[in-house]
């Protein structure tokens, strides 16, 4: 066959029919958008699946798909999940990485998945081909044959990270067997990409301390570093505080699975030390280690999210072996967490949700969801936890069962426990201050068929949709349904003062005769049907009965209140008949003073007169 170069698609490219070199017209239609540059995410699969996807089966010209994306100034996105390696291909398979070579835009390669085989030299012709991608950013790779990444593949791809070619921003490189020897071979390049590294996904790798070993002492460069997967693999606490160490310096780092691996509450402690500088840190799974023996670990995870004054976004705990004191040790973190899985823990019983539950009560709690699956609801769990529900105003989701979850069972108690703490019909005043927030109670599956044989209490099924549909609401649409006779008896004692409040209230809970709710069926032969229902079962003329009759009963109580007054009006008015007699007579005595006052004035001047007169007499 005769080699093609780029010499060689450069000078029948104007003349090429994209039919011919293509096996269906959904590849001729991608062919022709990345010809015409319009195509920025290009998928290279083995069968027709997405969009964007270009089958690399039979009848379809690599060469060609290679050339046309070494010339596209748009593409950004590159995802080989199949590459065909026959004999017969090989020319074809040169060209189209000769082709990608080329290619100055791509920022993005994906290779592979969880099906994806890829021989030795398929490995070292990509990474020849991506050795030319100076522009590239992100890079993942996985294989699902033997080799994986075996100490050779991890040399030759450290070698290209330690050359400098690349400025990688993001490495993920989970599921491929690299082992503690990978690890080692990755290393240096690791190292020598580290400040501009900022997602690294070395996660199910078979990697133990050794390893870890290694990977610190590229971590210790990764001063960037935003996102940390180590999940799935076998360190102990022996290499998580090798790994703490080399945390310590990430300061920028804000995502950190450690989840599944071999370490306990002391490597826990040594790990919440180190974790000091990651102010940033918004998601950390520890789920799958084991935390059973001490609680030490988690009073140092608990005290260092309030110390750091973390908010994080979600904190994953699952199948830790945590027991009651466990979760007394770190209950404050509902007030640091917007997202806490427990579900797995089955040691804790509804003593240790005590602690939880007073937790979820703080004025300080941020939590918005919280998953408790697998655990006890049988024996006084739901009832410890209904009762931290109220008076909680922020937590929206509530799992009680998780995905696989058998014999899963809230007992009566526990329906009549959660319908109290979303609607208290005790008093008007309790109906109000019950939980109008949470919105979702997860006891089931979707497309469970044990669903309808669950048995459900279908007020608090009502009350949850309220909260969810129409929050704004919420609480007058229980108030009007729970109780109704309103007693306006205690909003007498502010008079008239109250009258306008009360209207608007009225006024605002008016749509609330109008609101529709879902009313699923349980008893119907079809398990999926759903019907609307009014959460009022009174038309809206009732409604308005409803509020002229009790503001009839105010206005009424208003007038039994003046009644009641008018014996203490007549008091106050003899005693001010009286108060108004003392005053006139009091009057009348000054004016009596101020004349007698004047006519002694008046006999003193008439006195003088004479004298002078006597005097004048005499002398005369």
């Amino acid at each position: 066959m005769e080699r093609r170069d780029n010499t060689y698609y450069e000078a029948n490219a104007s003349d090429i029919s994209l039919e011919d070199i293509t096996s269906s017209q959904h590849n001729a239609r991608i062919l022709r958008r990345l010809r015409d540059d319009k195509l920025s995410q290009l998928y290279l699969v083995e069968h027709d699946g997405w969009r964007h996807g270009f089958q690399l089966g039979e009848g379809n010209d690599l060469g060609w798909l290679g050339y046309f994306i070494g010339r596209s100034e748009r593409l950004r996105k590159l995802t080989i999940q199949y590459l065909p390696e026959d004999e017969g291909r090989g020319q074809q398979i040169h060209a189209f990485m000769d082709g990608l070579a080329r290619n100055k835009t791509i920022q993005k390669v994906t290779i592979g998945d969880e099906d994806f085989d890829l021989s030795n030299n398929g490995f070292a012709a990509i990474a020849r081909a991506l050795g030319n991608l100076s522009q590239l950013e992100e890079l993942s790779l996985q294989t699902d044959d033997d080799a994986g990444l075996n100490i050779n593949r991890c040399s030759a791809l450290g070698n290209l990270l330690e050359s400098g070619v690349w400025k990688l921003k993001k490495i993920r490189l989970d599921s491929n067997n690299i082992g503690d020897a990978g690890v080692a071979a990755l290393a240096h390049g690791l190292r020598s990409i580290g400040p501009s590294l900022k997602a690294l996904g070395l996660g199910n790798n078979s990697i133990d301390n050794e390893g870890l070993s290694s990977l610190t002492a590229a971590l210790v460069n990764c001063t960037s570093l935003e996102r940390l997967d180590l999940s799935k693999n076998d360190f102990s606490n022996e290499g998580l505080s090798a790994l703490a160490a080399a945390l310590a310096n990430c300061t920028s780092l804000k995502w950190l699975d450690l989840s599944d691996n071999d370490f306990s509450n002391e490597g826990l402690s040594v790990l919440v030390d180190a974790l000091a500088n990651c102010t940033s840190l918004k998601w950390l799974d520890l789920s799958d280690n084991d935390f059973s023996l001490a609680a030490a670990g988690l009073v140092s995870l608990s005290d260092w999210l309030q110390i750091a004054a973390l908010n994080l976004n979600k904190l994953r705990l699952r199948d830790c072996d945590i027991n009651d004191e466990g979760l007394q040790a770190m209950a404050g973190t509902v007030n640091h967490c917007k997202d806490l899985d427990l579900s797995s823990n089955q040691s804790i019983t509804a003593s240790g949700l005590r602690y939880l539950s007073a937790s979820l009560q703080s004025e300080n709690c941020c939590l918005k969801n919280l998953y408790l699956g697998w655990m006890d609801t049988v024996n006084g769990g739901v009832e410890v936890l209904a009762r931290g529900l109220v008076g909680n105003k922020v937590l929206r989701r509530l799992h009680l069962r998780i995905e696989g979850q058998e014999d899963f069972e809230i007992p009566p108690a526990g329906w009549d426990a959660l319908s109290k703490a979303l609607c208290d019909t005790s008093t008007i005043n309790n109906t109000y201050l019950s939980n109008h927030i949470i919105q979702e109670l997860y006891y089931w599956e979707h497309g469970d068929e044990d669903y309808f044989n669950i048995d459900i209490d279908e007020r608090v099924v009502q009350y949850l949709q309220l909260n969810k549909e129409d929050p704004q609401y919420a609480a007058r649409c229980k108030i009007l349904m729970s109780h109704t006779h309103l007693n306006m008896t205690p909003l007498l004692q502010w008079e008239l003062k109250c009258l306008p409040l009360a209207v608007g209230w009225f006024e605002k809970a008016k749509p609330c005769a109008t609101l529709s709710i879902d009313d699923i069926d349980s008893d119907s032969e079809n398990s999926d049907s759903e019907s609307e229902g009014q959460a009022l079962e009174e038309s809206e003329k009732a409604f308005q009965s409803r509020v002229l009759t009790a503001l009839y009963e105010f206005v009424r109580g208003m007038t039994e209140k003046v009644l009641e007054r008018r014996d203490e009006l007549a008091l106050v008015t003899a005693y001010d008949d009286k108060i108004a007699m003392a005053e006139d007579e009091s009057k009348w005595l000054r004016e009596e003073k101020k004349r007698l006052r004047e006519d002694v004035e008046q006999r003193d001047r008439e006195i003088a007169k004479l004298k002078e007169e006597i005097k004048r007499l005499r002398e005369s």
